[in-house]
């Protein structure tokens, strides 16, 4: 799986960038067709910091969580968050599709 972080107008810290690795690496077990996550850390006047987490998987899916805060933990926390519930809403939702329950096949009488 190939990782990449980025600073905008803020410096991107080893620590920071370790956390955030170690944080995204858990997203594919919520979705197995990842193979891409960009994490991009803004920092904005004020010292609020905007963090954009963006995984790509296969067949062209891209999910997106962002989150804003004064933390640039808890906002890379708050995001990778929001990314698990898409995550697990698009798996249910396919594994949902293969596997249609009695009622949507019709039973014959």
């Amino acid at each position: 799986m190939l990782f990449t972080i980025t600073g905008k107008h803020i410096e991107i810290t080893e620590v920071i960038r370790k956390y955030s690795e170690e944080k995204t690496s858990k997203l594919p077990r919520y979705y197995s067709g990842i193979n891409q996550i960009e994490v991009i850390i803004d920092g904005e006047p004020g010292g609020k910091i905007n963090v954009e987490i963006i995984a790509r998987g296969e067949h062209s899916n891209v999910f997106i969580g962002t989150e804003r805060g004064e933390d640039a933990y808890k906002c890379i926390d708050g995001a990778v968050h929001k990314l698990e519930g898409q995550l697990r809403k698009k798996k249910n939702k396919e594994r949902d599709d293969k596997h249609p329950g009695d009622a949507e096949r019709g039973t014959l009488a």
